[in-house]
């Protein structure tokens, strides 16, 4: 298995920083924000030095009921051809619900979510996880997931899925040990257990970042510097087996470059020992048999039943945690917010300190369907049509619902309008909406 070393997750907002950083060996880059065509000069000046790029999707759903979608698989083949990578890696979780399988809305999660531990479960996963090594041209990790809410009724801890996993597939893993550490805190999951039950031959590497504790949950934010429980569960995993890659994640809040490099000083310094892993694929790679209509079907109803229940409202499935549920959908309404505002950073300028509140009351009853930018143009429309003063100043809020207007209509319209007079821009606007 190829060694990568110490790494860093590459960020647009740190470029600059990792580039001068001294050992780093890899980086490893979100592939939904890297276009094959048009490569960040950053990441292009890091592989001419060979520093290795690993792209790490976040949008699959492997572990979703439905096969892998063509169009995402080629594209992250395309973005591991263009950065020369050793592998990808995807992560062990469903994003979509509903659909075809169970004839409801589909829905977005917008946010990785956890499988259920079943045999239902693994079958699809297995089969999706195959497909998706056919149509990629390097090999591909996959990643335990930090989860706020767990299933009922599962049937085997997360050691004995990954395990089972990796034996009928030959798939690597991407242990995440600050997820293991979510985990325990919030499902009550033993990190040593899951430890000794991992196939840890099977390792391609490995993830660590920081979080925070708020009235008994751990969330994971990759927004805080890394704590000792983590550092002390890859201590752990390191003692029973030498990590190919260790990488360091920071998504928000990013501290100056002293900083990060203290904490990988410390994830170096805890990876004690350093040693070769056999070049050979783990496990057996068993034939997978595949997964039944009935398996998916019953995966669907699942994966649908939850998934409504935090971003639609509808009732809570049995079994589960009903105060868990509603930290998660918060969580997740939260994390909306915050991504259409990077996608759409107009909107909040334009609606100022009234963007997260008007958007959350938005959202709790109006589950997200299609993408982020999608959405933003939809909570747009919303608030075009709805109509209500974002500020108590009158001019103030006609030139904010003109901005509002100008923004929806050249998105969305045959032709930019941008040059009309606010209360003519809005009038043409609420009519374009209401179809008349």
């Amino acid at each position: 298995m190829r060694r990568l070393g110490t790494g860093i997750g590459w960020r647009p907002e740190i470029a600059d920083a990792v580039e001068a950083m001294p050992g780093i060996d890899w980086v490893e880059a979100v592939a939904e924000n890297v276009c094959p065509g048009h490569l960040p000069d950053s990441l292009v000046r890091l592989r001419e030095r060979g520093v290795s790029v690993v792209p790490h999707g976040v949008s699959l759903g492997l572990g979703g009921a439905d096969r892998p979608d063509e169009g995402r698989l080629a594209a992250l083949a395309e973005r591991a051809v263009a950065l020369d990578s050793p592998l990808v890696s995807e992560h062990i979780a469903f994003v979509r619900g509903g659909g075809d399988l169970t004839a409801t809305q589909p829905l977005e999660a917008g946010h990785l979510l956890p499988v259920p531990r079943t045999r239902d479960a693994l079958d699809v996963l297995c089969e999706n996880i195959r497909i998706a090594q056919d149509a990629l041209p390097v090999p591909l990790a996959v990643e335990n997931i930090a989860a706020l809410i767990s299933w009922p009724d599962e049937e085997m801890t997360e050691g004995q899925f990954l395990y089972e996993l990796v034996e009928r597939t030959g798939v690597r893993l991407l242990i995440d040990v600050a997820n293991l550490h979510t985990n325990h805190v919030n499902r009550g999951e033993d990190p040593a257990e899951a430890l000794d039950e991992l196939p840890v031959e099977a390792i391609a590497y490995v993830h660590v970042a920081g979080g925070f504790e708020r009235d008994g949950v751990w969330h994971d934010s990759h927004a805080h510097p890394v704590p000792e429980p983590v550092l002390a569960i890859l201590a752990g995993l390191a003692s029973r087996v030498t990590p190919p890659g260790v990488l360091l994640e920071r998504d928000e809040n990013f501290p100056g470059p002293a900083e990060l490099e203290r904490e990988l000083d410390a994830i170096r310094a805890t990876v004690k020992a350093s040693g070769e892993l056999p070049a050979d694929p783990p496990g057996t790679r068993a034939p997978v048999p595949p997964a039944t209509a009935a398996a998916r079907q019953r995966t669907a109803v699942a994966q649908a039943a939850l998934l409504s229940a935090l971003v639609a409202g509808t009732p809570a499935p049995e079994g589960f945690d009903h105060a868990r549920l509603k930290v998660q959908s918060r969580a997740l309404a939260a994390k909306r917010a915050d991504v259409v505002a990077k996608v759409a950073p107009e909107l909040p300028d334009i609606l100022g300190a009234a963007y997260r509140s008007a958007f959350l009351d938005y959202a709790r009853a109006r589950p997200m369907t299609g993408g982020y930018r999608q959405d933003a143009l939809a909570f747009a429309g919303h608030l075009l049509l709805a109509g209500q003063p974002v500020s108590a100043d009158a001019d103030a809020d006609a030139e904010a619902w003109g901005r509002l207007g100008d923004w929806w209509l050249e998105r969305s319209g045959p032709a930019p309008l941008s040059r009309r007079p606010a209360a003519r821009l809005l009038h043409a606007t609420r009519r374009v909406l209401l179809g008349r």
